[in-house]
């Protein structure tokens, strides 16, 4: 395979959250995990968000994805597995792309992930199973995630899971004018979701934290009130839009403690907004009357309403994520001392570009920008896969700094540098 990647991993579009929950791991156990599968001569690195758990590894032979998949059942149980997806060489370096460009987000365009991803990237090097490989892979993938936020309106175009659980919270009260709100949780969502509801007229703001100094610089900036966090229940009274963002590992907010806020509370209606994983609410709480629980998978319906308003953009950068793919595997190949397989890559790739500029200026229609760049994409993945097995084959017979008689077939057969025969002759 070109590229030796491998990622197995779930999301929020193959895996229901009760899955998702059961892989949420503290950054410890994140550790331990990336020691077992992470030792030299493989790399490993985990991407672990609300959203997803992937595992990406470098490394040769068979066992490679099936010690992943172990590591996966031992997490999460054999469903786990059920919900499971592979991606493998080019493949799942498209995928990454795709992740750190936020393509593959709930949220299409979010700004988070690429932190997150970011994050991922740091442990792995401290702990030490992401070393050359993996973070020049990784480095790109983030060249290519700046390139698609700036040139592309996919940010500026996306709805966060703040914005939209504020989006929910408005139509169900009819406005939020005059309401109360109570962020559980001080981080970054916590802020963004606390700015969306003071903008849409939320008039009192209340702020608890395990973190008393985090909840009262929170509530600081945004001009609201810290509440002791050990008196959950008093603070929970005043509110008719609580929002949840803790990393706690069980639920904070029980069937118990909300039931015991009602009869204070006199029944008015309590609308809860669960933003964590695992959960911060206990599905047991939406069975009490006047309360009203979304978790993070029902804030996804709202965000689906808007994708239309992101699908241009979207289509422009999938391009984009495309063409910096291909220019990652070409320098590749010239890196690993393969200028046969360099040379190949870019004799397809005038190709390519060639024709397809004959073909758009052959339409009688002109096509938009956006369908443009689909079928650019298009053909990008047409010769990324003609490629894969000649690259494949010529990886395998031919190591770096040989001859090889198929490499000197390559070459003349499509007509290439005769000194590009030899599959490593000095290049970096």
């Amino acid at each position: 395979m070109s590229v030796p990647l491998v990622c197995l991993g779930v999301s929020h579009k193959t895996a229901p959250l009760p899955v998702r929950e059961r892989l949420a791991l503290s950054e410890e156990r994140q550790t331990e995990l990336l020691l077992r599968v992470g030792a030299a001569p493989a790399e490993a690195l985990l991407v672990s968000t609300c959203n997803r758990v992937e595992l990406y590894r470098v490394g040769t032979g068979e066992s490679l994805l099936a010690e992943l998949r172990a590591e996966l059942a031992a997490l999460g149980g054999e469903e786990a597995l059920v919900h499971a997806y592979v991606h493998r060489g080019e493949a799942a370096l498209l995928h990454l792309f795709r992740v750190a460009s936020s393509l593959d987000s709930m949220v299409v365009g979010e700004p988070q992930i690429l932190g997150q991803v970011k994050d991922a990237l740091q442990l792995a090097q401290r702990v030490g199973s992401a070393r050359g490989e993996l973070a020049r892979v990784f480095g790109a993938a983030f060249a290519a995630a700046k390139r698609v936020r700036t040139e592309t309106e996919v940010g500026r175009a996306a709805t966060s899971m703040a914005s939209a659980a504020v989006q929910l919270a408005s139509k169900i009260f009819g406005g939020l004018a005059g309401k109360t709100v109570l962020l559980v949780g001080a981080g970054e969502m916590s802020e963004l979701a606390g700015r969306h509801l003071v903008s849409a007229g939320a008039a009192k703001l209340l702020v608890t934290n395990r973190t008393e100094e985090r909840a009262v610089e929170l509530a600081r900036a945004l001009g609201g009130e810290a509440m002791p966090f050990q008196e959950l229940d008093r603070a929970l009274r005043p509110a008719d839009v609580v929002v949840c963002t803790t990393a706690s590992p069980e639920p904070v907010l029980t069937r118990e403690l909300v039931a015991g806020t009602l009869r204070a509370r006199r029944h008015r209606p309590l609308f809860l907004v669960d933003l964590a994983v695992p959960r911060d609410v206990d599905p047991e709480v939406n069975s009490l009357d006047s309360v009203y629980a979304y978790d993070i998978d029902d804030i996804q319906k709202v965000v689906a309403e808007n994708a239309a308003l992101r699908a241009d953009a979207a289509a422009r950068a999938e391009a984009l994520v495309a063409e910096d793919v291909a220019r990652f595997l070409r320098e590749r190949a010239v890196r690993d001392g393969v200028p046969v397989l360099a040379q190949l890559r870019a004799r397809a790739e005038a190709i390519r570009k060639a024709e397809l500029e004959r073909a758009l200026a052959n339409l009688p229609t002109p096509l938009t920008e956006a369908q443009a760049e689909v079928v650019a994409a298009m053909t990008s993945a047409i010769v990324n896969k003609v490629l894969h097995q000649p690259t494949m084959k010529l990886r395998t017979v031919a190591p770096a700094g040989t001859v090889h008689p198929l490499a000197d077939a390559v070459a003349e057969l499509f007509g290439l540098d005769p000194s590009a025969r030899r599959t490593g002759s000095g290049e970096s």
